[in-house]
């Protein structure tokens, strides 16, 4: 019996270890990565001798996937300090308010200290316009925009989706990126705020948002790749798929592999091409996902810099620096502010580039990206300290966009694919970009597999 899993990263990795556990030592699992890395979006680097994530830096504890796999995989899992996080909006720095659903308000009083006065008077007056109802999906920004005005979008929204999606409200679809919304729209919520206000807790819960391992998220890759024991193929995408009378061939460059099964957890342009013969509805619906860019710059200052009490700053697409230029970055964690196991020794941070549409500094090469981003450290912080170690991570493509309509296109993909015995489809193209919905897909694909393989 052998699986061949296409992808090692984050869903490709667990997509393995699940299938070693439901179908044992005897199985044969090969893992094909087009890459020298497994772990996709999650890599941990050195940087000024500390262990450091330079692509995904944590992962929302309060979905069960990442934390029950951490806890089964014997992983310590620490969370954020009390560190709060802030906003550049109208050109100072504010505290990210809270109560708010992915910035959208259940009171304006919520949103007041980012907003002007007139546009505190939009978000107040959007109760009283005529009832919102949504025929089908639609963007999220001019849904927003239609409701709430541009400032509301531009200072708080379009930042705080950045740093999940890498794209703004306005290329992005309601439900998709903000399903509980829509739900309650479609329940009969009479304005956005109201809908929000249902949905936002009377008592913020106690229990921790964010976690991530003290070693990296690299070492979740590591501990899954030990248990699942897999054969793993570097360097070579796979180029061609088609199925046999009893199985699948794999074309590798030259190389064929013959598998009984195929997981497919690489990005959308990757599973489009794979599934263009086999399930060309999957490919068709597939193709329509697009991708944005993004660099991280991770920085070590030295020892005893001081950073800015808060966890981080998010920046908004029009802010502008005092000399009237865009901001390169989108966002600055404070990682030796934001976790305390980083919390000694040089002083940790990164810059987060690239929005989509938007290539803009990701044009620069790396030194005058680094350049940007620090010129964006001290126009913010006034920190100008010269780092003892840089690292830049450029992640072409590396983030999908769920536009409107992407659950839909998703069901025809997933629709497509289940009537093809024994192909599976797994990752961050099809229900959410982070780390637990990624396991989750890949968990749902590796049992579809074994359903197939041990009827």
């Amino acid at each position: 019996m052998h699986v061949a899993v296409v992808g090692g990263g984050v869903s490709g990795a667990v997509a393995a270890y699940r299938l070693r556990a439901a179908l044992g030592d005897g199985a044969a699992i090969t893992v094909v990565e087009a890459t020298g890395t497994l772990g996709g979006k999650l890599r941990t680097a050195e940087v000024a001798g500390v262990r450091y994530d330079v692509g995904a830096e944590a992962f929302l504890a309060r979905r069960p996937e990442g934390a029950g796999l951490a806890a089964e995989l014997g992983l310590e899992l620490v969370h954020p300090t009390k560190a709060r996080s802030t906003v550049r909006a109208g050109g100072r720095v504010a505290p990210l308010p809270g109560r708010t659903l992915m910035g959208i308000p259940g009171s304006p009083d919520a949103v007041a200290d980012v907003l002007s006065g007139a546009g505190r008077a939009r978000v107040a007056a959007e109760p009283d316009l005529p009832p919102v109802t949504l025929e089908s999906d639609t963007a999220l920004g001019v849904l927003l925009r239609e409701r709430f005005g541009d400032e509301l979008v531009d200072r708080l929204v379009d930042p705080l989706l950045g740093g999940v999606y890498a794209g703004g409200a306005d290329g992005l679809g309601l439900r998709a990126t903000v399903p509980a919304l829509a739900a309650a729209i479609d329940r009969g919520a009479p304005s956005l705020t109201a809908a929000a206000a249902g949905l936002i807790p009377a008592k913020p819960s106690g229990a921790p948002v964010f976690g991530t391992l003290p070693g990296g998220l690299g070492t979740l890759i590591d501990r899954l790749v030990e248990l699942a024991k897999p054969d793993i193929r570097f360097g070579q995408p796979v180029t061609g798929l088609r199925r046999r009378a009893n199985g699948w061939r794999l074309e590798i460059g030259d190389e064929a592999i013959d598998a009984d099964a195929v997981l497919l957890a690489v990005p959308a342009p990757a599973a489009r091409r794979l599934l263009a013969d086999v399930a060309p509805a999957a490919s068709s619906a597939l193709g329509e996902v697009e991708l944005a860019s993004m660099a991280v710059v991770a920085m070590a200052l030295p020892p005893g810099t001081e950073l800015p009490a808060a966890s981080g700053v998010l920046i908004g697409a029009r802010e502008r620096r005092a000399d009237g230029e865009p901001f390169a970055a989108k966002a600055f964690t404070f990682s030796s502010r934001k976790w305390s196991h980083l919390d000694t020794g040089p002083v940790l941070l990164r810059g987060s580039v690239g929005r989509f549409g938007e290539p803009g500094a990701l044009q620069r090469d790396d030194d005058e990206l680094v350049r940007l981003v620090r010129d964006d450290l001290a126009e913010l912080t006034g920190i100008t300290a010269t780092p003892i170690d840089v690292a830049v991570q450029r992640w072409g493509g590396g983030l999908p966009q769920y536009g409107p309509g992407h659950l839909d296109l998703v069901e025809r993909a997933e629709r497509a694919v289940a009537e093809v015995p024994g192909l599976a489809l797994a990752g961050a193209a099809l229900h959410g970009v982070g780390v637990p919905a990624c396991i989750a897909t890949a968990t749902a694909a590796a049992t579809r597999v074994t359903s197939h393989l041990v009827p």
